[in-house]
């Protein structure tokens, strides 16, 4: 399993929308406060699971692919299928709610509100949000790739959440069902 310095990571994914910076000090990227239940683009975003909202935090226009992050808020019972991502590590934070599962290679493991965890880049994963009240958790990609496009889909009224030619798309596959049916 791949080795990684989490506080290392963390250090990393909070200042990459910064780096974009110009050598001068100007920034390339408009700086402005995304409030929160608001989304970096102004348009709204739903997982394809129920009524969980996604809202996107920094896009990868502003970071220059580097980076991607989103909250996944009034979460709901469940999660995507097991699956792998060829092109980036993905960190989640887990910030309210009951319980997430969470399998990564073979280590299963369970989140609390305040845990994170990454899962690196080749290494299938899989989570589900145990609920009964609704969740939030916040997520990043890096490099952010084509991930921001697989969610721009996702969120469109007729996705279907487990579509292995979507996944294909955007450097990802599906290895097999969710944790929750």
């Amino acid at each position: 399993m791949h080795q990684f310095d989490r506080r290392a990571l963390l250090t990393l994914i909070t200042t990459l929308p910064f780096i974009s910076a110009k050598a001068n000090g100007q920034s390339s990227t408009p700086i402005s406060v995304v409030a929160s239940r608001q989304d970096r683009t102004g348009r709204p975003h739903k997982a394809a699971r129920a009524n969980s909202h996604l809202d996107f935090k920094v896009i990868t226009q502003e970071t220059a692919g580097r980076v991607f992050l989103m909250e996944n808020r009034d979460m709901v019972r469940g999660g995507p299928p097991r699956h792998v991502h060829y092109e980036q590590e993905e960190w989640f934070y887990f910030l309210e709610g009951s319980e997430v599962i969470m399998e990564i290679g073979e280590q299963k493991l369970r989140l609390k509100p305040g845990d994170s965890i990454l899962a690196p880049r080749d290494v299938p994963h899989v989570w589900a949000y145990l609920g009964p009240q609704p969740g939030r958790m916040l997520f990043a990609f890096t490099p952010a790739a084509r991930i921001e496009s697989f969610f721009e889909e996702t969120s469109k009224p007729d996705a279907k959440i487990a579509d292995p030619q979507r996944f294909e798309r955007h450097g990802m596959k599906v290895l097999g069902p969710p944790l929750l049916g």
